[in-house]
């Protein structure tokens, strides 16, 4: 059964710390150069910042670094993660385009291989995850979004998953997370248009959960949101969520070798690399 296998996953978790015991030992040797982990006392969450400028691009380092505060958040028996930015403009810009474009093919391998680990490691954490996005969230940063459990956003940004515009079609579990917060329909035209919501139309359809004035008001409507969980047991309450979101990974974790070769052989495609170069050189001129 899917909940022995769970189980099976999670034989090590230990009960929660409690009243006055505090985190910052945490806190205080969690910086790295390309994220910070904060952890309040009081409430033991943790709020996890992405730290690359100029925009948080996810580069194979950023990933990684994000993948290891993570498991680290998840051990030090945090009671949430937080997702930010310590960029006060992007929450995060998506991937790192140039590691697609005329790449060697044994670095795309392990590029979207992480980019896959990354978004299972947000996706199934079994702590109560939360965005407070205080930036602009494009492409694989909305991925990132829609795998916390709630979104907080600040006015006049925007959001969403817009390949179709520079000529890439995302993976079906990338579709998947998307899914698991939009409705179908709405899905489907978003992203068959790229679209981007901007920050009172995503709250309007659900993409987002609340809007915040401010990051810190930001923070404190995650911090609300994983105080709802206070009294659940965290492995049942972790169970269950691994339960209700299996069916968003299955496909990836039956047979991850498929989707990296669809991705490499579609990246490599002349297609893709022309409609990429054409969208970079777009940008430079923004600039």
């Amino acid at each position: 059964m899917l909940r022995n296998r769970l189980i099976d996953g999670v034989r090590r978790i230990k009960p929660i710390l409690c009243g006055g015991q505090s985190l910052r030992s945490l806190a205080n040797g969690a910086t790295s150069k390309l994220t910070t982990i904060e952890v309040d006392d009081r409430s033991g969450i943790a709020t996890l910042s992405m730290n690359l400028p100029p925009v948080n691009t996810l580069t194979m380092e950023l990933m990684h670094d994000l993948i290891d505060s993570i498991n680290q958040i998840e051990s030090n028996k945090s009671r949430g993660l937080i997702l930010t930015s310590s960029n006060d403009k992007v929450f995060s810009a998506g991937l790192d385009l140039n590691e697609m474009l005329n790449t060697d093919v044994e670095r795309l391998r392990l590029f979207w291989t992480r980019f896959q680990d990354l978004w299972l490691a947000l996706h199934l954490c079994g702590l109560p995850t939360a965005a407070a996005i205080n930036g602009h969230s494009p492409a694989a940063g909305c991925v990132l979004a829609t795998a916390c459990e709630y979104r907080v956003m600040l006015p006049n940004l925007f959001i969403g998953i817009h390949a179709t515009r520079f000529s890439f079609v995302i993976s079906k579990w990338m579709m998947n997370s998307y899914q698991s917060v939009l409705p179908r329909r709405i899905v489907e035209r978003a992203l068959n248009q790229g679209k981007l919501f901007a920050s009172q139309e995503a709250l309007d359809v659900g993409l987002v959960d609340e809007i915040a004035c401010s990051k810190e008001e930001a923070l404190s409507k995650c911090a609300a949101f994983i105080a709802t969980f206070d009294k659940t047991n965290p492995v049942a309450r972790c169970l269950t969520k691994r339960m209700c979101r299996e069916p968003d990974v299955r496909e990836l974790l039956q047979d991850r070798a498929a989707d990296l070769k669809e991705c490499v052989d579609y990246v490599t495609t002349p297609l893709f690399q022309e409609g990429l170069c054409a969208h970079l050189e777009g940008l430079k001129k923004r600039k």
